[in-house]
């Protein structure tokens, strides 16, 4: 059985926990059974904890929660609403540019849509299903992925502060009760996808607002 390639930052801290390795073998064995079906799962075996090998516990300051990752060719890259350089942008990450203030020539050309820069700064872009099966949207979903997770959201709530998560969307927010707000900021609006984004996404601020908390609370802003 091949192993997830877990990470050797200091998130061994929370992967090394009994909890989650029980958690963990089960999902490995389903993620083995279906490599081995011949099913195509996506993102690569190497990119599946990217968000965490990226973003150190340490030096998180940010978490946005996506859904599960996307089941294109060569589309999901292991961190939430990113995609690999010169792939097609995907609407919802369009519209997140848009909101940030770039232009289609200018996140077209010299904006990656690759977003492991924010990662690098400290923005965790954790989606709470981690695998998908090509084509197939949503078809991990009953594996455990979202054990894992909210775990994972859990464990920051406790152990750090003025921490901001950033909820876009229905499902994003239904993650507000792991948060403990007393210590934390939450931002919630609704999802950036061409059928939510002009309710409400558009003019949100979000990650104005979000910049503006970290800097009251000491910490460098996020070069969007």
């Amino acid at each position: 059985m091949k192993p997830f390639d877990l990470p050797k930052n200091d998130w061994s801290l929370f992967f090394n926990k009994l909890e989650i390795k029980s958690i963990l073998e089960v999902i490995n064995k389903k993620y083995n059974e279906s490599i081995i079906n011949g099913n195509i799962v996506y993102p690569k075996h190497e990119d599946i904890f990217r968000a965490f090998n990226l973003c150190e516990l340490q030096k998180t300051k940010v978490v946005i929660i996506g859904q599960d990752p996307y089941h294109g060719e060569h589309e999901a890259n292991g961190l939430c609403f990113s995609v690999n350089q010169n792939i097609k942008t995907p609407p919802s990450l369009q519209n997140i540019f848009k909101e940030l203030g770039y232009k289609n020539d200018l996140f077209s050309k010299t904006r990656s849509t690759d977003l492991s820069d924010w990662a690098n700064q400290g923005v965790l872009l954790l989606n709470s299903v981690l695998t998908v099966e090509k084509d197939k949207a949503a078809s991990h979903q009953s594996w455990g992925w979202q054990i894992l997770t909210d775990l994972v959201i859990q464990f920051l709530s406790k152990e750090k502060e003025f921490l901001v998560f950033i909820l876009l969307g229905n499902y994003a927010q239904s993650k507000k009760t792991l948060i403990d707000i007393t210590k934390h900021k939450i931002i919630e609006t609704v999802h950036p996808s061409p059928l939510s984004a002009y309710r409400g996404f558009f003019g949100s601020n979000v990650f104005v607002t979000c910049n503006e908390y970290l800097i009251q609370n000491q910490k460098e802003p996020i070069n969007w």
